[in-house]
């Protein structure tokens, strides 16, 4: 199977509340009681891939993710949305958002506290090496070859590499119309966030323009345009190269912490982390924090709680979550928000928060027996350990 390393460098049990303190006793953990667990994704047919989930302002859901895929790497992925109403019990279907003549990857999204909605993505070529080995093997059907080099050929090869990028598109009327696309400087997995001042911040990376840094953009015109903001130090012995796939969360004191998926050989596969207690303007040098998956997605909860989830992809199998009660400093054990997977394609859980106090978390995953990789959302909430 083409792992997500290939472009890089290519139940139920649960999730946190502040621990209940009883008179003469130690606090207990929290735990996460599981509510449901179920498919959302309405074409078995396709791959869908590594979505983000936002709840708006007026309590709406709305879903993004990289869809009409043949698998997990393949000239296919364009960007899709999926919107709901009612907490995520019924979705509507999809609608295509983006799709270039390269494969779309990721999707993340913001709304804004003005109400515009930020989605985005980035393209790749990693397909090409695939379909190269294929033709040389002949190894596919006759059928297969020719839909993957009717995608590849809709650009030469020099125009393909032109439209290598980070991209964003950004909608004013809710998500009824759409800008073209343009550069966000970076890319991550979930996108931006906003900052109390009212700044947009956006870790990342530069995957193929620039000087491949690692680091913040801002905006400061509602996500209109980007500028770079500073580059995140590289940790002694560690190479920039192999950070990956950042987000970021406001503390209540005004503290961002930003985590990053590592795959230096120190902490291989472990989530770091680091902070700023300036604006995002200068940044501690990643550290260890004793977790083991990735990539995470941040969510500062209505009781000021900070809550990651991330994908789990050793044994238990699925995603978990962690929380902190003191600003991103020290971390919860595991909680499991699903942990019956078939294999290690799944993860990219993102986690909206809903107007009851539960908690609801869509992420990937193929299933045993199945070629193709759905969308799945488990609603769980948080209770006293």
């Amino acid at each position: 199977m083409n792992t997500r390393r290939t472009f890089l460098e290519t139940l139920a049990s649960g999730v946190v509340v502040a621990p209940a303190v009883l008179r003469g006793a130690e606090p207990r953990e929290p735990r996460a009681e599981l509510i449901d667990t179920r498919v959302i994704s309405p074409e078995p047919h396709l791959y869908h891939g590594w979505p983000t989930l936002t709840r708006r302002r007026n309590g709406g859901l709305l879903l993004v993710w990289s869809g009409g895929r043949e698998a997990h790497v393949c000239p296919f992925g364009r960007v899709e949305m999926m919107t709901s109403a009612d907490d995520g019990k019924t979705w509507t279907w999809p609608q295509v958002l983006l799709d270039s003549a390269l494969d779309d990857r990721d999707a993340g999204v913001l709304e804004t506290s003005k109400g515009t909605l930020l989605v985005t993505t980035f393209t790749s070529l990693a397909y090409e090496p695939i379909l190269e080995r294929a033709l040389q093997k002949n190894e596919w059907s006759a059928e297969r070859r020719q839909a993957w080099l009717a995608a590849r050929d809709r650009l030469g090869p020099s125009e393909r590499k032109k439209e290598l990028g980070q991209w964003m598109i950004r909608s004013v009327d809710g998500g009824r119309t759409w800008s073209s696309r343009y550069s966000s400087i970076v890319n991550s997995p979930h996108g931006p966030i906003e900052l109390a001042d009212d700044r947009l911040l956006y870790p990342g990376k530069e995957l193929w323009t620039g000087g491949r840094r690692v680091g913040v953009c801002e905006s400061t015109d509602d996500g209109a345009s980007w500028r770079w903001l500073a580059e995140i130090p590289v940790r002694e012995g560690d190479d920039a190269a192999d950070y990956h796939e950042l987000h970021a969360v406001q503390a209540r004191s005004g503290r961002i912490i930003v985590q990053i998926r590592n795959h230096n050989p120190a902490n291989r596969g472990e989530t770091l982390q680091c902070e700023s207690d300036d604006g995002g303007r200068t940044w501690t040098t990643p550290h260890p924090i004793g977790v083991w998956g990735l990539p995470s997605h941040l969510l500062r909860l209505r009781d000021d709680r900070l809550l990651m989830t991330y994908g789990h992809r050793r044994a238990p199998l699925g995603n978990q979550a962690r929380i902190s009660t003191d600003e991103g400093r020290n971390w919860s054990p595991p909680l499991p928000v699903s942990a019956d997977g078939a294999g290690g394609d799944l993860g990219y859980p993102s986690t909206v928060e809903l107007g009851n106090g539960d908690l609801l978390t869509v992420w990937y995953e193929q299933l045993a027996g199945s070629p193709r990789a759905v969308l799945r959302q488990a609603r769980w909430r948080i209770v006293a350990g």
